[in-house]
């Protein structure tokens, strides 16, 4: 049903967005749905209030006093905040905002609004709410209509279940304009199954879990959802994160503040590297997607940059300025997982196979998996995960290789995914790697998986590439002798021809009948 109603809400809106650039659409039609949500879920709570307060009251307060008292209650901010609801003032209510809906100043009207929510509620002020619609370049009249689109969706009285409908209707939005953009899309979106995998592999259920790179908060919000359904707590991660795009930076914070997820983005948007917003973090998880192979990353203040513990990065390419800044905010046991460019496992030039060498000579690699192609909006670059460890917990002096390349599933004629299955498959192969309690014994797979000592891995020049360590996939003998087979093959394929020959006859006898001449 959620499904059904998510496609057809983005076939509308992309239809109102006319010939404006997918880019600058999306923060209109996402800003309106962050809108619609939290005046939903206030006069959800609002009128939560009004039955308590009315099915307390006694029938004295009731006939003498109860218009002006309950409406006082009602004003009180703090029975908003303390479950996570926003408060919003009467004038930037949906209802207002619909009403005038057809107005030629709606986009004039909504960002009043916004700035109105934003002077109420510290959190979202410290965001700054995009306002960008009294400037909006549709034509005549589609602004309203995409007001009036959104107001089609319904939150309904359960915050809970309003949170979910939102957080996957924005997900889903996120996902389908990341496919519209094409390149640029990846700035902000990570694919949803990549994501999944990484959370998955990690298990991130306590402490502090940290995106470098966070783009729209993708990792966070999976993060968060792999809590619960492990039986865990919204309240059980602390949540930082770092994206230096102003727009993006906006769109994460909106993303976790819709889910009643606390957060640290920082001060401010900011380069990672060279104004990094939580120097002294130390998270006992990190998920980045950081930018491939970016070129124009270098300053002259990281020359000699305590993060370089395992050798200077070069300045024409990040892969492993990402990799050691990482490892260099985890924990004592802290993990992380990172998705780069094939390139990064096997390149040698500039210093890489140097800081590579070294990173697996001090065993911080645990993990390594191939990724299959068109995962990504954004590039045809082959992917990798890396997973490295602060300290390993199981199988020191080894490193798992899981060549995955083979496993994703096609959605579309340019896209391919991996499956809940494979991601549960990968998932369980780590678990079982690393002797995790009921997760049964590990076994390594030809073709797939296989666990890895240090001096072989040496033995190759410290490349990582799963492909060079997992083998060829085994294939099953049927015991039949190889001339016995050709035979076989030999009159199957004489067999095909010739009945082939007889089709090509019987074509040419019947465009023959009908004047054609060969």
């Amino acid at each position: 049903m959620l499904d059904d109603i998510k496609k057809t809400l983005w076939a509308a809106a992309d239809k109102l967005r006319a010939n404006m650039d997918a880019a600058e659409y999306k923060h209109l039609v996402l800003g309106l749905i962050f809108l619609k949500y939290i005046s939903d879920t206030f006069a959800a709570r609002r009128a939560e209030l009004t039955r308590r307060f009315t099915d307390e009251a006694d029938d004295y307060f009731l006939h003498e006093c109860d218009a002006d008292i309950l409406a006082d209650e009602l004003e009180d901010r703090d029975y908003y905040k303390e479950v996570n609801v926003f408060w919003v003032p009467e004038a930037a209510r949906w209802e207002q905002l619909r009403a005038a809906a057809k107005q030629t100043d709606i986009g004039k009207r909504i960002d009043e609004a916004l700035t109105l929510i934003e002077s109420e509620n510290a959190s979202l002020k410290k965001i700054g709410l995009d306002k960008r619609y009294g400037r909006a370049q549709l034509p005549d009249g589609k602004l309203g209509e995409l007001v009036d689109l959104v107001s089609t969706i319904g939150f309904g009285d359960d915050p809970g279940a309003a949170r979910d409908v939102l957080g996957q209707v924005y997900e889903y939005f996120l996902g389908q304009f990341a496919s519209a953009e094409g390149k640029k899309g990846g700035q902000f979106y990570t694919p949803a199954s990549i994501v999944k995998t990484l959370v998955a592999v990690l298990a991130p259920h306590h402490g502090k879990v940290y995106d470098p790179c966070c783009g729209s908060g993708g990792m966070f919000v999976q993060s968060e959802k792999f809590i619960e359904a492990h039986g865990g707590k919204l309240g059980d991660v602390s949540i930082y994160g770092q994206e230096s795009n102003p727009t993006t930076w906006r769109l994460a914070a909106m993303n976790l503040a819709i889910r009643g997820i606390d957060f640290n983005l920082g001060k401010e948007p900011a380069d990672t590297f060279t104004r990094n917003q939580h120097p002294d973090l130390r998270a006992d998880f990190i998920l980045a997607n950081p930018p491939f192979n970016i070129s124009d990353w270098w300053h002259g203040s990281l020359e000699g940059d305590p993060r370089w513990l395992y050798g200077d990065p070069p300045q024409g390419n990040a892969n492993y300025a990402w990799l050691q800044h990482m490892l260099h905010h985890l924990g004592p046991t802290g993990r992380a997982g990172i998705v780069l460019a094939n390139g990064s496992m096997s390149s040698s030039q500039n210093n890489e196979g140097q800081i590579r060498a070294a990173m697996v000579e001090a065993d911080v690699v645990e993990v390594m998996i191939a990724l299959p192609g068109q995962l990504f909006f954004n590039t045809q670059i082959p992917a990798c995960l890396w997973f490295l460890a602060k300290k390993k917990t199981a199988r020191p002096g080894e490193v798992l290789f899981i060549d995955a390349r083979k496993l994703g599933r096609m959605i579309s004629r340019v896209q391919a995914e991996l499956t809940d299955e494979i991601i549960d498959r990968i998932a369980a192969t780590v678990a079982a790697w690393r002797g995790e309690e009921g997760a049964g014994d590990y076994a390594d797979q030809p073709g797939y998986c296989r666990s890895v000592k240090l001096a072989e891995i040496a033995g190759h020049g410290h490349v990582l590439t799963p492909g060079r360590y997992v083998g060829a996939e085994a294939v099953e003998d049927d015991d039949e002798a190889f001339a016995d087979k050709m035979r076989s093959l030999t009159e199957k394929l004489g067999e095909q021809m010739a009945k082939g020959a007889e089709l090509d006859a019987l074509i040419r006898q019947k465009l023959g009948r009908l004047g054609y001449e060969f």
